[in-house]
């Protein structure tokens, strides 16, 4: 930094002493009687030199008369067209002086400056690719070896889910917490390991949240595979269901809604951090018993400084310029556009556009022009402009989440309102469609009736005006 701070001061004194040369250089300029006279006047003026050097001529007397003379002389012999060219190509020759070595002095800078910054890259590398992963599988063995001893290896239940880079187990209890999930990795190589190291250190280092799920610990089987291949467990906090899940089998407008306020919560803070998630998806969307979400998988968690540009994430959910390897954390604003449109959808097929992409590559070709998921009917026109803005192209033009939070509250709000206006016209409509007969009067709408008790009484109501007609027409016959 030092090194540093003395060049920029002496590329700044550089800088001032040609511009100074060059404002000086109009200052300097040389006007003498042969670069500004006529040619005659310069002719006569060499005469009358010679003639005052002859045998038998007294010399002037040098005294403030003769100077004054001979000043009017100059100045009264002075051509303005010479003058003028004179002193403007003296000036161009000492600006372009001043400037070419000014040039000079910029590209010895910038080699310098390049040099340093190539270095500078190289050891950012490093730490990116070697030590930053080596100093968190330090931390991972060595905390995984304390929790080993204070508490033991976890018992594994029934799986819960499978995943691409491991399967989650049950776990009764573990460390005082109950109950838990365990997520359990193999690392097949180096850079697995090293994946898995940073995971684990940024999960670990996330100051607790109500909207992220908090590891509990770690521990390394080295029995797994008959000790060829240790499994990392990490012991999770566990919770219901995962959004995917959830909206497969069914989940309400309003509670969708809260979750994706309880999602933007979730992503944040983890700006908050200084990370990027990278990998915002309804599979990495838990929810607990009342359905609240967290947000977990922490696998492709980078702080932005860190990002080394590689190309991550679930392709449907991946913004353009992820594709390029310069992004920002806004990548986590287009996700969440994205998943707010499987939110507002409320089922879990792809949109038609990407349907009809039948491989990765030309899912993100289209992704890349433009292509994004469909209008559909239920849509409400401000969630569907937000998703619009979310998944913009431009990664600048994208809304802060902080704009994005109140936004959602108020369409949770409205659709708050419109729940209990419907609500209030399904009682009056049901109170006009009650028959009059003695049998349906007891099935009159109570509010401390269940629904589902109402629908037996209407049921049975329908059963005894069937028997008595029934027993009418066999009357009859």
């Amino acid at each position: 930094m030092d090194k540093m701070k003395n060049d920029r001061e002496l590329y700044n004194l550089i800088n001032c002493t040609y511009f100074l040369q060059m404002v000086n250089a109009a200052y300097q300029v040389e006007v003498t009687v042969t670069t500004s006279s006529s040619v005659l006047r310069s002719l006569w003026e060499k005469m009358k030199q010679i003639m005052a050097t002859m045998p038998g001529r007294t010399p002037p007397v040098i005294d403030g008369e003769w100077k004054s003379k001979v000043a009017a002389d100059i100045l009264m012999s002075l051509s303005e067209t010479r003058l003028t060219k004179s002193i403007c190509a003296q000036f161009r020759e000492r600006l372009k002086n001043s400037h070419d070595s000014f040039l000079g002095s910029l590209k010895v800078l910038e080699a310098q400056l390049t040099s340093q910054l190539v270095k500078t890259e190289g050891q950012q590398t490093r730490i990116k690719k070697v030590d930053a992963p080596k100093l968190a599988r330090l931390s991972l063995e060595s905390t995984s070896l304390r929790d080993m001893i204070l508490f033991g290896m976890p018992r594994l239940d029934r799986e819960l889910g499978r995943g691409q880079y491991g399967v989650v187990y049950g776990c009764e209890a573990w460390g005082g917490h109950r109950p838990c999930a365990v997520k359990s990795l193999v690392p097949l190589d180096e850079k697995h390991w090293n994946d898995l190291a940073m995971e684990f250190h940024y999960t670990r280092s996330v100051p607790e949240h109500e909207r992220i799920v908090a590891l509990k610990g770690s521990v390394i089987d080295h029995t797994y595979g008959q000790g060829e291949s240790p499994a990392v467990l990490l012991i999770m906090d566990r919770l219901t269901r995962d959004l995917y899940s959830a909206i497969k089998h069914g989940l309400d407008w309003l509670i969708r809604l809260q979750v994706s306020l309880d999602v933007t919560q979730g992503i944040r803070f983890l700006h908050s951090q200084g990370l990027v998630h990278r990998d915002i998806k309804l599979k990495n969307v838990l929810l607990d018993k009342h359905n609240r979400a967290k947000l977990t998988d922490l696998g492709f968690c980078k702080p932005e400084a860190m990002m080394s540009g590689s190309i991550v994430g679930t392709p449907i959910h991946m913004a353009p310029e992820l594709f390029t390897g310069h992004y920002d954390n806004s990548v986590d604003v287009y996700a969440f556009g994205i998943l707010f449109w499987y939110i507002c959808a409320g089922h879990i097929r792809l949109p038609l556009i990407f349907e009809q992409c039948h491989s990765k590559d030309q899912l993100w070709n289209c992704v890349r022009k433009g292509a994004r998921p469909e209008k559909l009917p239920v849509f409400e026109d401000k969630c569907w402009d937000l998703m619009q803005e979310c998944w913009d192209g431009e990664p600048a033009k994208r809304p802060l989440l902080g704009d994005v939070e109140p936004r959602l509250m108020e369409i949770m709000a409205g659709g708050s309102k419109k729940l209990d206006e419907d609500k209030d016209k399904g009682k009056g409509q049901v109170s006009k469609d009650l028959p009059e007969e003695q049998d349906v009067q007891d099935c009159t709408i109570d509010s401390a009736i269940d629904a589902t008790e109402q629908i037996g009484c209407l049921a049975r109501g329908s059963l005894s005006h069937l028997g008595n007609s029934l027993l009418y027409i066999s009357g009859t016959l």
